[in-house]
């Protein structure tokens, strides 16, 4: 069975940092994260391909937060520095099977359950 578990996320001030992963069971060619705000449609946060370790980022999150995957652990993370109030969401891990290296659209395939992410004010 395929599972993609997620960590991390949680209650920082503005400015802070906070640190996501997200394990995977399965070989993939691409893991990433997107993320949801209330009221806003789910939009790409950051992506990585396993095999070269090629990454994509959100414009809106580029030099703040840095992908990373673990292939000893088979696992991605996502460290979130700078944090603003607007990155307040739920962040979601996915993992792609599709050989593409238009990270931002591919289809990603399946989903983890997701973990919330605050930052206040």
């Amino acid at each position: 069975q395929v599972q993609l578990v997620e960590s991390g996320g949680g209650l920082v001030q503005a400015g802070g940092s906070l640190r996501l992963s997200c394990a995977a069971s399965f070989g993939w060619y691409a893991m990433g994260w997107f993320r949801q705000a209330p009221g806003k449609e789910r939009e790409f946060v950051a992506a990585v391909t396993w095999r070269t370790g090629m990454k994509d980022y959100a414009d809106s999150v580029k030099d703040r937060f840095t992908i990373s995957r673990d292939s000893r652990t088979s696992t991605i993370s996502l460290q979130m520095n700078s944090l603003k109030p607007e990155d307040t969401a739920v962040y979601y891990c996915a993992a792609t099977i599709e050989n593409s290296r238009y990270l931002k659209t591919v289809t990603y395939n399946y989903w983890g359950q997701g973990t919330q992410v605050t930052v206040s004010s």
